[in-house]
């Protein structure tokens, strides 16, 4: 299997993916549920590549996934340069507990 379904219809998941990749790329850390912090790990490594790339194309990529232009210029200005030297393994995972509600485990994920 290529990726997690999330238990959502296509456009659905594709959004949540979107809006998730947004927010971390902007707050570099956020409190999420395992899967979907493991599927965030493979679209927020993809964004920093692009960003290393660092040219028109891959900026205009990068556009056309993330729904915020302000974290696009973070991710080129910011946070790419810091990965400089780094191939890949440029996010970590933290499992911080269960939910109350109905105790998904829930892991907290950050830039390195």
């Amino acid at each position: 299997m290529g990726y997690r379904k999330l238990s959502l219809l296509s456009g659905h998941r594709k959004m949540l993916l979107r809006n998730i990749t947004t927010s971390f790329l902007k707050e570099e850390a956020i409190e999420t549920t395992e899967t979907r912090a493991k599927e965030l790990k493979r679209l927020a490594e993809k964004m920093i590549t692009l960003g290393k790339r660092g040219d028109l194309h891959a900026r205009r990529q990068a556009l056309a996934f993330l729904l915020d232009e302000d974290v696009v210029t973070k991710l080129f200005k910011e946070i790419a340069p810091r990965y400089k030297e780094k191939n890949g393994g440029y996010t970590r995972i933290i499992k911080t507990g269960f939910r109350k509600g109905d105790g998904a485990p829930m892991v907290r994920i950050k830039l390195v």
